[in-house]
């Protein structure tokens, strides 16, 4: 049959399989790390009981109703509406100007 020196030679030994080996083992390799990722994550987004509490979707109709109350005791007829900076401004400078220029309107 084969020899030892022959399948040294054969290039399905010397490349394919290495290969395959490299392809199989990585997809092993690969789906432990994502599990140990997941995990983690999974641990990380495990709430507070003090934050559950506001999440809790039971409550969340009360807490639109006391968000509701603080909104209505907002007077709406005095804001104004300012443009913040863009990128290339200087964002003090702006406003101030901004707000100079809703001030001289009446």
């Amino acid at each position: 049959m084969f020899t030892l020196k022959a399948l040294k030679k054969n290039k399905t030994m010397k490349y394919g399989v290495p290969m395959l080996l490299l392809v199989v083992g990585g997809s092993f390799g690969l789906r432990e790390f994502t599990q140990i990722r997941y995990d983690s994550q999974r641990i990380r987004k495990k709430l507070d009981p003090s934050l559950e509490a506001q999440v809790n979707l039971e409550r969340q109709p009360v807490i639109l109703e006391e968000e509701y109350e603080k909104i209505k005791k907002v007077n709406m007829e005095e804001w104004r509406n300012i443009r913040g900076p863009r990128p290339w401004e200087d964002s003090r400078e702006y406003q101030d100007q901004q707000r100079s220029r809703l001030d001289e309107k009446p």
